[in-house]
């Protein structure tokens, strides 16, 4: 908890640092926008508490008309990108609060509503609105957010159906807007600015951006509409890197202060949709999809979904494309696997073979000698063959824990390439460790089967070596329990604790704490029990 905290502070101070940097970084704001898009909620969170507490503030207002429909105005303004249709209610609710007798009101009301209405979809409501204002009979600041909100709705009517006869409408009335805004206001520095990208003329623009980027480096919000068409005219000059840059920290804008009306996103998408770049171009439009479905807004719905189908059949091919080579490299390595068994095997024969060879020779040379030294090398044999079972008996437990290591290494890897979001079908599979348990615990079986195979007796003779009331028996279930088999490793010669802990698949400390305790049951010197547990069954060699 105190690491994600420290890490929120660091990044936040970041965010300040790139804020104020003048060469663009695209991959430092880049690795910020990723990781407010993994917090985002935090600041879902921090609007929600805010919207919250102004709903409190207003519910203790009602006995004060005039107090009550300020502070729901104040709730519909941080509704309006956050949640349109909550915005809409709460626009509703100042409409029938407020005076009717005070014209001023009424009139900023209804300019309100109709731009909620254009937000979400409702353009003849908003028209209707719109053409129910006249604008010869508004004082400037009202007439200003007339030309704005009609400049609003030409754009948002223009983005649902793409008809550029309603773009230019949106640009007269920012032309309008223009002749009554103060000249030294930063709202006439930034729309005449815009006015003068969309006339073409984007070196001059770009001029006028930057000078208000260098102006304003506390307003968040008016930065993010700054990069945002900063970011668009890169994108014209084909500059890749400032284009990235200024996009992504429009976008990381957003997400601070929880705006789901944005257009970074989308336009971030697509960027990297033309960079080949399909995994952040399908991470950046599903962002896009989600905040405007979240927020309601009708033509970024519409926008996001006219891309998401290009650019999640990018993404689809590549991930067929990235499964095609995970199944090729599958059967590689169990061609590999399967040729490494058949050499273990082949060698192995050759061994028994040449040591098949090696005692002919030894029982020929020995057929002259005394029935002494027959029965000598008789034991000789039988004590080279326990031998040879305790070191197979070895080598197989060993390679089956690594071939349980290779097999986990495998799932934490695609369980990686999964949770990046490249397939999630297969990140569900692989996140099951079952295979792994089920494996473990057949080796446990074969183990335990192979072991007791051997030494038959060793259970009984373990059990000797221990106090009367201290003795260990494995469950019915069981052919050996943990601590029995920690001793049959030992008995195999395997006394490394790391060692018994790897085949194990225990902790260190558990493999500890087990022979710790089980020496201290010892009948005799506790110091020479694990001495004693490896003389079990052994064959005195001549």
């Amino acid at each position: 908890m105190l690491q994600r905290i420290f890490l929120f502070i660091l990044f936040s101070h970041l965010s300040f640092s790139l804020l104020a940097q003048e060469q663009p970084d695209s991959s430092r704001v880049l690795q910020r926008l990723e990781y407010l898009m993994e917090n985002q909620k935090i600041y879902v969170k921090n609007r929600e508490d805010k919207l919250e507490k102004l709903k409190q503030e207003a519910k203790a207002l009602e006995g004060n008309s005039a107090q009550f429909l300020k502070k729901n105005y104040e709730i519909f303004e941080n509704y309006k990108k956050f949640d349109s249709d909550a915005a809409l209610s709460y626009i509703l609710l100042c409409q029938k609060l407020a005076p009717l007798n005070n014209d001023s009101l009424q009139t900023v009301i209804h300019l309100d509503l109709a731009w909620v209405y254009s937000t979400i979809g409702r353009y003849i409501e908003a028209s209707k609105l719109l053409g129910a204002v006249e604008p010869s009979l508004l004082g400037k600041d009202l007439l200003a957010k007339y030309y704005d909100t009609y400049s609003s709705f030409y754009s948002h009517y223009g983005q649902s159906n793409n008809r550029p006869e309603y773009y230019q409408a949106s640009e007269r009335y920012r032309d309008s807007l223009l002749t009554v805004l103060p000249k030294s206001s930063l709202e006439y520095r930034t729309a005449i600015a815009i006015k003068t990208l969309f006339n073409g003329n984007r070196e001059h623009a770009k001029e006028q951006l930057l000078v208000l980027w260098k102006e304003n480096k506390k307003d968040i919000e008016q930065r993010a509409l700054i990069a945002y068409f900063l970011g668009l005219i890169y994108k014209y000059e084909k500059d890749t890197k400032s284009q990235i840059y200024y996009l992504s920290i429009s976008a990381s804008a957003d997400i601070e202060m929880a705006n789901r009306d944005n257009a970074s996103f989308h336009d971030l998408a697509l960027t990297y949709y033309d960079q080949q770049d399909f995994d952040r171009a399908f991470q950046f439009i599903e962002k896009a999809i989600d905040d405007a479905m979240l927020c309601k807004v009708r033509y970024r719905i519409i926008e996001g979904t006219s891309s998401y189908p290009i650019i999640n059949a990018a993404y689809q091919q590549k991930i067929n494309s990235q499964n095609t080579q995970l199944v090729a490299l599958v059967v590689i390595v169990s061609i590999l696997l399967i040729g490494v068994i058949i050499g273990l095997v082949i060698i192995y024969r050759q061994v028994q073979h040449l040591r098949r060879i090696r005692s002919e020779l030894s029982a020929s040379n020995q057929q002259l000698r005394a029935l002494n030294n027959e029965i000598n090398q008789t034991n000789f044999k039988l004590s080279e063959s326990n031998h040879i079972k305790e070191e197979y008996i070895a080598q197989f437990f060993d390679m089956c824990s690594s071939y349980i290591d290779k097999m986990e290494d495998i799932r934490k890897v695609l369980l990686k390439k999964a949770t990046n979001q490249q397939w999630d079908a297969l990140r569900e599979q692989l996140k099951s460790t079952q295979m792994e348990e089920r494996e473990v615990q057949q080796l446990y079986v074969n183990f335990d089967r192979i072991f007791l195979n051997l030494y038959p007796t060793f259970v009984d003779e373990f059990n000797a070596l221990l106090q009367d009331d201290e003795k260990i028996y494995p469950k019915k279930t069981e052919l050996l329990n943990t601590e029995l088999r920690i001793f049959a490793l030992i008995r195999l010669g395997i006394d490394d604790s790391v060692k018994i802990a790897s085949f194990l698949r225990y902790s260190l400390r558990t493999v500890y704490n087990y022979r710790t305790k089980v020496r201290n049951k010892a009948a005799g010197n506790r110091d020479a029990f694990e001495a004693a547990v490896c003389q079990i069954a052994v064959i005195d060699r001549p």
